[in-house]
């Protein structure tokens, strides 16, 4: 009775009879991707991993560009028609090589690499630490395994969570009845949806947090685990909510738990209708991949009793979600909601420290009303916010949420502020140097350093040791950081 593990057939990785090549991916941790990256040097052997390759192409643009080159050092003046027709012949040629962010080819020890591909520094750059396949990844995919290792803010700031709270986020029930609250509406955060601008209490919970998904949590009120994996495969999926699964649920044809969310539900819903398994894999597997249904198989679905609507919508779809990516999407989103409910200025700690890159500290540090004032203004722009501002209204979201739940921002304190962390003391957290605009991390760093060394004495000794610009500094005067230090070194008796 352990209520662990998930109704996700091996076959759907394999095929019945083996014959599908499985798609590895593992998620770690940003910070750590690097390291992930060598140790696959330590487990198969150095001569048995390579990068996945990447061939760069000449961009439309740019081949526009050398034919309009070509023209003026030619002094010719070409038709449109023959620009374009010399534009179409260099686009799409090879420029340059680079490497997959995330792809490692594997070659098992009884084969060589030269099997499959020749082998190449990117870029022709010599010092480069891994050789990557000449190959462009997708000419070779169906002869060799690739493993997708990907750097992901999830897993570090669920580790930052357990530094911060000593909770192991193992031990965390992923029934809690408070979290489960979050996806319906607010009161486990004891505020309104009013206050906090937002029908459910899923901000900054990942996966769940954009207004689209927010957005569906509202039409699909989920009650439970399994619901949650039906939203995540049915947010990730092309074609398979708008215009699809959301017009079902909304004419009570189907409900939440029995739409096709994951692909894997089209493989175990067809078998538990009596199909043959193996003609159940093929439809999944023609489906997922956009390719719809080939006539004889809609006969033999027919002659299962598998329901119209449920034929029609598998046509539409163009791309489904596995649900073993949505599981630890999942477990990952329950793991950080249940941080968000109990542990509050921790949750927000690690929010703003890992995931966040745009702040208004200014805004933060004054209160709720700043803040909003800051958020109406982002979004009376409407489509014409840029994307920075975009990425700014989504912190000051959850800057609002935090303040309305009773906490406060304080503007950077040169003698307690970290570099890139925002701590905690008391009811309050304390902006990092790098929340400050246009203060990189390297810079804060630096101001951290120099602090450590010994205390600042003046503005010009801030500036001077601490690398710091004069806007910087000027921001700082403005905003009460810098109270009572002097504009430049005092000489002193004890100096002479």
């Amino acid at each position: 009775m352990v209520g662990d593990g998930h109704d996700i057939p091996f076959e759907t990785f394999l095929g019945f009879t083996g014959n599908k090549v499985p798609d590895i991916d593992l998620n770690f941790s940003g910070d750590y991707q690097a390291i992930a990256h060598n140790y696959t040097k330590v487990l198969f052997g150095e001569g048995n991993v390579y990068r996945a390759g990447t061939i760069g192409t000449v961009a439309d643009k740019t081949a526009y560009g050398y034919v309009k080159a070509y023209e003026r050092d030619t002094e010719q003046n070409l038709r449109g028609a023959e620009i374009d027709r010399l534009a179409k012949g260099a686009t799409g040629v090879k420029r340059t090589t680079g490497q997959h962010p995330a792809g490692i080819i594997v070659v098992p020890d009884y084969m060589d690499i030269f099997d499959f591909t020749p082998i190449q520094y990117p870029a022709d750059d010599q010092s480069a630490a891994w050789q990557t396949t000449h190959f462009d990844f997708h000419s070779i995919h169906d002869n060799i395994l690739k493993i997708d290792i990907l750097g992901h803010d999830d897993p570090t700031m669920i580790r930052m969570l357990q530094d911060l709270s000593g909770i192991d986020p193992y031990t965390i029930p992923m029934d809690d009845p408070g979290v489960m609250s979050l996806f319906s509406g607010t009161e486990a955060l004891g505020v309104t949806p009013e206050q906090i601008q937002s029908k459910t209490g899923t901000l900054g919970v990942p996966e769940f947090g954009t207004r689209f998904v927010r957005g569906m949590l509202e039409e699909t009120h989920p009650k439970n685990y399994s619901d949650l994996l039906q939203i995540s495969g049915l947010s990730h999926g092309t074609d398979v909510w708008l215009g699809n699964a959301e017009e079902l649920i909304k004419n009570g044809t189907a409900t939440i738990a029995n739409v096709i969310g994951c692909r894997d539900n089209i493989m175990t819903d067809l078998i538990h209708w009596g199909m043959d398994s193996e003609i159940a894999f093929q439809i999944m597997e023609h489906v997922r991949k956009g390719r719809g249904i080939p006539d004889e198989w809609q006969v033999k679905m027919k002659e299962a009793e598998v329901p119209d609507w449920y034929i029609q919508s598998c046509l539409k779809i163009k791309y489904m979600f596995p649900r073993a990516h949505a599981a630890a999407y999942d477990l990952m989103a329950l793991r950080v909601a249940y941080f968000k409910v109990y542990f509050p200025l921790v949750y927000y700690s690690a929010y703003f420290s890992v995931r966040a890159e745009d702040f208004d500290v200014v805004a933060m540090s004054r209160g709720k009303e700043s803040v909003k004032s800051r958020m109406k203004e982002i979004t009376d722009q409407g489509m014409d916010a840029s994307a920075k501002e975009k990425n700014l209204l989504t912190v000051l979201e959850l800057a609002n949420e935090m303040l309305e739940r009773g906490f406060d921002f304080k503007m950077i304190d040169l003698e307690k502020s970290d570099a890139n962390q925002w701590l905690i003391e008391g009811n309050t957290l304390i902006a990092p140097f790098n929340a400050a605009p246009g203060l990189g991390l390297n810079v804060a760093k630096q101001i951290v350093a120099a602090r450590e060394d010994k205390p600042f004495l003046s503005k010009e000794d801030l500036a001077k040791r601490g690398k710091v610009s004069k806007t910087l500094i000027d921001f700082m005067t403005e905003n009460g950081v810098l109270e009572g230090l002097p504009d430049e070194n005092q000489l002193s008796l004890f100096d002479m």
